[in-house]
């Protein structure tokens, strides 16, 4: 059990930067779409921001994972000099290979924007290719914080991030360019107009998360200790072998989630929403998209946890049982959060303006699809304990294929709509094949009925629910939420043993620690 709760308290203390960061995201949705209000203008944002996720996971080369492994292998005091010299390694080629390539980005800028259907945005995407070289060399330092157990650390850069981002954000969208407009404090224009450029725009946004995250290379200046820049081919050649599977597995998962937003105005027809532009639909899908990653929450503070825990426990005789109760806990906290968001809709929706509410009914079906995503991810860890990643290469090319396929037949017929469901029946397909795979290869005790049981349940709420309409927010909301408390208190009845159980053990910890009189 004491595994079980490390694993919970880091998996806590990881998912108080990634609320935060989702949190503040959502937050920045409705100020991005004020200081924007037009659709369609944001869509080139959408675009870029899609590639920063695909080329951010080509530059660290699934060397992250491959640190965690090795590190793993050289536990103790002992070792420390062998784990320095493996994380210089690492880090060396990553550095190599963001220099490389971001100088050829910036080099061969003016054809890629004509490529991507941007003239004029040349600027951002020197920004996004900025963007993503910091992000990939900063990509290791984290993982050492992992490693180490430094979560403290991890989560302070994270929130120091998210501040300066908001603020950065704030300042130039919202105040530098109302006073620019001439809506309030007239006399600071001048001042106003030297930060704040009409053209640019959206760009700001990219500015703004470029300039906050290049200031992690003061704020984790430490974790960059003992670096020595080196280059030896055997052993560079080892961590390769481990890692280029990976980098190719995370890179089809990577297009099978961004395949959309790259799609979708490529494969719309013309006049599909009557008066309005592909650009109008990919900036409403793009915002309506933030809406659903409430379950990457759960999804991304476990992984940060979890890849160098179960490394770690990769030789115990009892890693398949704790991954199947971590993979139950995960399922049951993520089925929470679809049916509380899904219900809910009409209060989350009030994050967008009223224009780009048009695409809400995508929101539970891609938050689905997240929550088969995640499930996947749990799952997954029996090809890296044992080492058989050409099985994950395998599962996300055919995912691939399938969003690929599916987002050119469904996207000329249902528009956004066709993205989503795309999307959620990738994400079915890679984890039914995933289960059965590693059922063979690495037997894990998961308990099948309850996982089924949670999510059939959720999403027969969710739409029975759609077929009530009540237009009186104050009275819609009440209405949800007491359906969301109903559905909360099934989920504490079912699990009421195990819930006591841990009651009982926060009173004794809380006792121990209570001074004796």
């Amino acid at each position: 059990m004491s595994a079980f709760k490390k694993l919970a308290g880091d998996t806590a203390l990881y998912g108080i930067s990634t609320i935060a960061a989702r949190s503040i995201n959502f937050l920045l949705v409705p100020i991005q779409t004020y200081a924007f209000k037009k659709g369609g203008t944001l869509s080139s944002n959408v675009t870029l921001y899609a590639w920063v996720g695909v080329l951010l996971t080509v530059y660290t080369l699934g060397l992250e994972t491959a640190f965690f492994r090795y590190a793993a292998r050289n536990k103790g005091p002992e070792n420390e000099a062998e784990r320095a010299r493996v994380f210089s390694r690492t880090l060396s080629m990553v550095v190599l290979v963001s220099v490389v390539a971001t100088a050829l980005i910036l080099l061969l800028t003016k054809p890629i924007t004509t490529a991507l259907g941007y003239p004029g945005q040349e600027l951002f995407i020197q920004w996004t290719a900025l963007l993503v070289g910091l992000d990939a060399i900063m990509a290791i330092p984290f993982a050492r914080l992992r490693v180490e157990g430094k979560a403290k650390q991890f989560v302070v850069a994270k929130l120091i991030n998210i501040g300066l981002n908001v603020l950065l954000n704030v300042f130039f969208i919202v105040v530098c360019k109302d006073i620019t407009e001439g809506d309030y404090l007239t006399g600071l224009q001048p001042v106003a107009q030297f930060f704040y450029r009409p053209e640019i725009g959206p760009g700001y946004i990219l500015l703004a998360n470029l300039l906050a995250n290049a200031f992690y290379f003061l704020v984790l200046r430490r974790a960059f200790s003992g670096f020595q820049p080196t280059f030896d081919w055997p052993q560079a050649r080892l961590l390769l072998i481990f890692a280029l599977p990976i980098m190719f597995t995370n890179l089809a998962s990577v297009l099978n989630n961004l395949t959309d937003r790259l799609f979708l105005r490529e494969f719309l027809p013309n006049g599909f929403y009557p008066g309005h532009s592909s650009e109008w639909a990919l900036d409403v899908y793009g915002q309506c998209f933030k809406l659903s990653v409430f379950i990457s929450l759960a999804i991304q503070s476990f992984k940060f946890a979890a890849e160098p825990f179960f490394f770690g426990q990769a030789d115990d005789k009892n890693a398949p049982d704790l991954l199947a109760r971590v993979t139950k806990w995960f399922i049951v906290v993520c089925v929470v959060l679809w049916v509380g968001i899904s219900l809910n809709m009409d209060l989350a929706g009030r994050l967008l303006n009223p224009e780009r509410r048009a695409g809400l009914d995508v929101v539970p079906l891609l938050m689905l699809g997240n929550l088969l995503l995640g499930i996947y991810y749990n799952i997954s860890f029996w090809f890296k304990l044992s080492d058989k990643t050409k099985f994950g290469t395998l599962i996300t090319v055919v995912g691939l294929a399938i969003t690929f396929g599916l987002n050119w037949l469904l996207i000329p017929q249902l528009g956004y709509m066709g993205c989503a469901w795309a999307f959620l029946a990738s994400s079915f397909v890679m984890m039914a094949l995933c289960y059965v795979l590693g059922e063979r290869y690495y037997p894990v005790p998961y308990n099948v009925p309850s996982a089924v049981g949670y999510v059939a349940g959720g999403g027969l709420l969710i739409y029975l629910n759609s077929f009530i309409h009540i237009s009186n927010l104050w009275v819609a909301v009440p209405f949800h939420v007491a359906l969301f408390g109903l559905f909360l208190g099934c989920v504490l009845a079912v699990e009421w043993t195990t819930v006591r159980e841990g009651l009982v053990r926060l009173k004794k910890i809380g006792t121990q620690k209570s001074p004796t009189s």
